[in-house]
C-alpha cells in the first residue's frame, strides 16, 4: 500500500526568529525542487517571510490571509484548492496560517473546523500544507486542538506524529447551537415570499451603511440561503437579521440537514449544473457559522460593516 501523499503538519513557533527560519526553509526547499509554493499568512508575518526570501519571493504566490481567508469557510475552495488545482502535475507546497492572535471567539470554531476539514479535502493529493501556530500569542486550547487537526507536529526541536489526531471530533465538537441574539428582525418564508426575506436583509444592510457591490453580496447571500431552504430544507425557512459588534448578521434556519462536511468548500466548475449556494455564501461572507443536525440546520453569515 502506498503511503498517503498528503501532508498536513502544524508548526509551533515561539518567536519571530523561529517562525521566519522554519517557514522560509520550507519555501526554499520547494523552490529548489521546482515545486509551486504559496504562502497565505497574516500581513506582518507575510512581510517577514517576503523580506527574508529576498529575490526568491518573486517565485512564490503571496497572500494576505486576513483578506483571502477572512471567512475560514472560504480558505479551502478559494485559497488552498485554487492554488493546488492549478498545479496537478507534481508536488505542491502551501503555508496557510488561518488562526492568529486577534481572531475572535466567534470566528475560532469555524477556523478549527476548517483545519480539520483540510485533511478530508486533500486526502490522496500530492500536497503539503504547513500551518503555523503562535504558541505564545494563542491560548492553550487552540494549541491542543491543533494537535487534533494535524497528524504531524513540528517545532524548533524536530517533528513527531500527533497522538491526539482526531479531526472528526473537532468538526463535530464545534457543531453546536449558536448563541441567541438579543434583538433581531425575523420572517418565515416559503416560495411565495422569498423576495420579502431578501428585502428584509437588504434594508438592514442599507441602514448599516452597506452600498454598491457589498450590498449586492448581502442580497445574493440572503437569496442563496433562502433558495437552499426551499430546495433542501423542507420548502420553507426562517430568516433573522440583526447587527452585532459592527457586523450585519443574516441567519437562515430550516428543517434540512447538511450531511456532507465539505458542503460549500468544493470549487465548482461554472460550466456544470448543480447546487452551489453554500459555496457562494462562503465566498461572499466575512464569516459563516453553521449548526446542523437531523431535521434542523442554521446557517449564519456575517458581514463587516463599512
Amino acid at each position: 500500500m502506498l503511503a498517503e501523499p498528503f501532508s498536513h503538519p502544524a508548526l509551533f513557533y515561539r518567536s519571530d526568529q523561529e517562525y521566519v527560519a522554519a517557514t522560509t526553509a520550507f519555501v526554499r526547499e520547494g523552490l529548489a525542487a521546482g515545486e509551486p509554493v504559496a504562502v497565505a499568512v497574516p500581513p506582518r508575518n507575510l512581510a517577514m517571510i517576503e523580506a527574508e526570501l529576498g529575490a526568491d519571493a518573486g517565485a512564490v504566490r503571496l497572500l494576505d490571509m486576513t483578506v483571502a481567508g477572512r471567512n475560514p469557510g472560504r480558505i479551502i475552495p478559494a485559497v488552498l484548492r485554487d492554488f493546488a488545482d492549478r498545479h496537478r502535475d507534481g508536488h505542491v507546497r502551501i503555508i496557510g496560517e488561518p488562526i492568529w492572535p486577534g481572531r475572535s471567539e466567534t470566528e475560532y470554531p469555524a477556523c478549527a473546523q476548517h483545519e480539520a476539514l483540510i485533511n478530508l479535502s486533500f486526502a490522496g493529493r500530492d500536497v503539503t500544507i504547513l500551518c503555523p501556530y503562535d504558541t505564545v500569542g494563542l491560548v492553550p486550547e487552540v494549541i491542543r486542538e491543533a494537535a487534533r487537526t494535524h497528524p504531524v507536529l513540528r517545532d524548533v526541536s524536530g517533528e513527531w506524529y500527533s497522538d491526539d489526531y482526531a479531526p472528526d471530533l473537532v468538526v463535530e465538537g464545534h457543531n453546536r447551537p449558536l448563541d441567541e441574539p438579543k434583538e433581531f428582525q425575523s420572517l418565515r418564508f416559503d416560495h411565495t415570499n422569498l423576495s420579502a426575506a431578501r428585502g428584509m436583509a437588504t434594508r438592514q444592510a442599507v441602514l448599516m451603511g452597506f452600498a454598491g457591490d457589498r450590498l449586492d453580496d448581502i442580497r445574493l447571500t440572503a437569496a442563496e440561503l433562502g433558495a437552499n431552504s426551499l430546495d433542501h430544507g423542507g420548502g420553507s425557512g426562517l430568516i433573522r437579521v440583526w447587527a452585532e459588534d459592527g457586523r450585519l448578521v443574516c441567519e437562515v434556519s430550516d428543517r434540512g440537514h447538511i450531511a456532507d462536511p465539505l458542503a460549500g468548500r468544493r470549487p465548482v466548475d461554472p460550466r456544470r449544473s448543480g447546487s452551489r449556494g453554500l459555496l457562494i455564501v462562503n465566498l461572499l461572507s466575512d464569516l459563516v457559522r453553521v449548526h446542523t443536525q437531523a431535521g434542523a440546520t442554521t446557517i449564519r453569515a456575517y458581514f463587516d460593516a463599512p
